[in-house]
C-alpha cells in the first residue's frame, strides 16, 4: 500500500488488489467532435485542482451539454430554436388564433352583462306592479294609508334585519355619527312616502304616477335655489313635463285634490331626501345603496307610526271590520296587506341595486319606461276610464322625463370628460 498526495489537503490512498493490471490508454476523442476538449489534449496536463473544485453536479452537467453538442454535430441541418416546445411554438405562429379566442370571451362576458341587466329591470319592473296593484286593492277597502304605509315600513325593517342576522347582507358599522346624518333624509323620505300613500288612496295610480313624474321639475328648482346651475336644454327639458302633467290632471276622471296634492308633496319629500342624502352621507360612502335603504326604513317607521296612530288609530278597528265584510275572507285582506309591504320594500332594494350595476343615464331612462309600464298595468287590472287628451298629456309627461333623463346626464359627463 503506498500513498500519493497529490493535492495537500486531500490524501488519496490505492492499495493493491489481486486484479490483472491493464496498460492505461490514451483517451479517445469522441468522433461526434471536431475536436478533442480542451482537457483531453495532449498539451494540455490534467489540472487535478481544478477538478477537486467542481462539484459533481456540475461535472454531470457538463457531461451532459456536451452530448447534447454531439447531437448538433451531428445533425447539422436542425434548426436552431426547434427544441422549443411546440404549445410555444403554436402560440407564436397563430396570432389570429388568439384574437379571436380573445373576441369570443369578450362576446360571452357582454351577453352575461345583458342578460343580468334584463334580469335587473324585469325584477325590478314585476316588483313595481305587485306592489301598485295590492297596495291600491288594500287601500280600496281600508282607506287608512298611515297605519298601510306604516306597515310597509315595518316589513322592510324586518326584511333587512333578517338579511343581516343571517349573514346574506353585511350590517354597516353603526355610530352615532351615522345615525345622526340619517335623520335629515329618513324625515323626508317618510313625508314622500307617506305623503305617495295618501295620493293612491284618493285617486287612481295611473293619474299619480303621472303627477311623480314631475319630480325632475322639482329637482332642478331646489337644487337651483341651494346653488346648483343647470344649462337651457335641462330648463327646457322641464316644460313638457309641466304641461302634460298640466293635461293630465284637467281632463282625469278620478281628479281629486287630496290626491293631486299627494302626489306633488311625495316628490318634494324624495327630492329633498335625495339632495340631503348627498350632503350629509358624504362620509359615509362606504355604506352601499341596500344598507343605506334598510336603516333609512327603519327610522322613518320611528317617525310615522307615532303620527299615524294619532291622525287615525281610532278607526282601525272599525275599518278593518268593514274590509274582512266586505272581502268576506280576512285571509285574503292579510294576503294583500302582506304583499304590498314585502314588495314595497323589493321593488326599492331592486332600484338600489340596479343603480350599482348600471350607469346613471340608464337608470333614469329605465326609471322613465318603469311609469310607462305600471301606468299601463294599473289602467288594465283596475280598467280605469282614460280620456284621449289624459292619455296625450301622461305621454307628453313621461317624453319630458326622458328628456330630462337625457339632459342631465350630459351634464353630468362633461365634467368627467375634462377631468
Amino acid at each position: 500500500m503506498f500513498t500519493l498526495n497529490l493535492i495537500p489537503s486531500t490524501p488519496i490512498t490505492f492499495s493493491k488488489s489481486t486484479h490483472q493490471y491493464f496498460p492505461i490508454k490514451r483517451i479517445q476523442t469522441p468522433k461526434n467532435l471536431a475536436e478533442a476538449p480542451v482537457f483531453l489534449t495532449k498539451s494540455t496536463p490534467l489540472n487535478f485542482n481544478k477538478i477537486h473544485a467542481c462539484p459533481f453536479g456540475k461535472i454531470q452537467a457538463l457531461s451532459t451539454k456536451t452530448t447534447h453538442l454531439g447531437k448538433i454535430l451531428e445533425n447539422p441541418s436542425r434548426k436552431a430554436g426547434s427544441h422549443v416546445p411546440k404549445a410555444a411554438a403554436s402560440s407564436e405562429s397563430n396570432p389570429e388564433g388568439e384574437a379571436e379566442s380573445v373576441e369570443a370571451a369578450a362576446a360571452a362576458k357582454s351577453k352575461a352583462k345583458t342578460l343580468q341587466l334584463a334580469l335587473v329591470f324585469g325584477f325590478w319592473y314585476f316588483q313595481n306592479i305587485v306592489f301598485n296593484i295590492y297596495n291600491k286593492k288594500a287601500l280600496n277597502v281600508f282607506p287608512f294609508p298611515w297605519l298601510l304605509a306604516s306597515f310597509q315600513l315595518f316589513a322592510g325593517s324586518i326584511w333587512m334585519l333578517v338579511l343581516w342576522s343571517l349573514k346574506l347582507q353585511p350590517c354597516p358599522k353603526i355610530t352615532k355619527p351615522f345615525i345622526i346624518a340619517l335623520l335629515g333624509p329618513a324625515l323626508f323620505h317618510t313625508i314622500g312616502h307617506i305623503s305617495a300613500c295618501v295620493s293612491f288612496s284618493k285617486v287612481a295610480v295611473s293619474f299619480t304616477h303621472v303627477i311623480k313624474s314631475s319630480e325632475p321639475v322639482f329637482s332642478v328648482v331646489f337644487s337651483s335655489f341651494l346653488g346648483d346651475t343647470y344649462p337651457l336644454k335641462v330648463w327646457l327639458s322641464i316644460l313638457p313635463i309641466v304641461l302634460g302633467c298640466s293635461l293630465a290632471a284637467i281632463t282625469e276622471v278620478s281628479f281629486n285634490f287630496q290626491g293631486l296634492w299627494g302626489a306633488l308633496i311625495s316628490n318634494v319629500g324624495f327630492v329633498l331626501r335625495n339632495i340631503y342624502s348627498k350632503r350629509s352621507l358624504q362620509n359615509f360612502k362606504e355604506v352601499n345603496g341596500l344598507n343605506l335603504y334598510g336603516w333609512i326604513s327603519i327610522i322613518s317607521l320611528f317617525y310615522l307610526f307615532p303620527v299615524a296612530v294619532l291622525v287615525e288609530g281610532s278607526q282601525w278597528v272599525q275599518g278593518y271590520q268593514q274590509a274582512i265584510q266586505t272581502l268576506g275572507k280576512a285571509s285574503t285582506f292579510y294576503i294583500w296587506v302582506l304583499l304590498s309591504g314585502i314588495f314595497y320594500h323589493l321593488y326599492n332594494q331592486s332600484s338600489y341595486q340596479a343603480l350599482d350595476e348600471i350607469s346613471p343615464l340608464t337608470f333614469s331612462v329605465g326609471n322613465t319606461m318603469k311609469r310607462v309600464v305600471v301606468i299601463v298595468s294599473t289602467v288594465l287590472v283596475f280598467r280605469n276610464p282614460v280620456r284621449p287628451l289624459n292619455a296625450l298629456g301622461s305621454g307628453i309627461a313621461i317624453l319630458g322625463t326622458f328628456l330630462y333623463s337625457q339632459a342631465t346626464a350630459k351634464k353630468v359627463s362633461a365634467p368627467e370628460k375634462k377631468s
